[in-house]
């Protein structure tokens, strides 16, 4: 059998000026700096900075998931 694995998750926020889609893309790529392993991403809540009538910043909440590592 092969070895258990574990994973963990954590909360990110990351933020466009462009759209939610790139907002969830840089919370995984500024992950990605620190974190290995990373398997999974799921998109909790998209929300918006608005300023007059425009929006100005797309913000995108998500949990990453990546496979912890174990010394052998």
């Amino acid at each position: 059998m092969g070895k258990p694995s574990v994973a963990k998750v954590i909360e990110l926020i990351g933020s466009s000026t462009t759209g939610w889609e790139d907002a969830a893309a840089n919370a995984v790529k500024e992950a990605a700096k620190t974190v290995k392993n990373i398997r999974h991403v799921y998109l909790k809540e998209c929300t918006a900075k608005v300023e007059g009538d425009r929006i100005v910043e797309y913000r995108a909440n998500v949990n990453v998931t990546f496979i912890v590592e174990r010394e052998s």
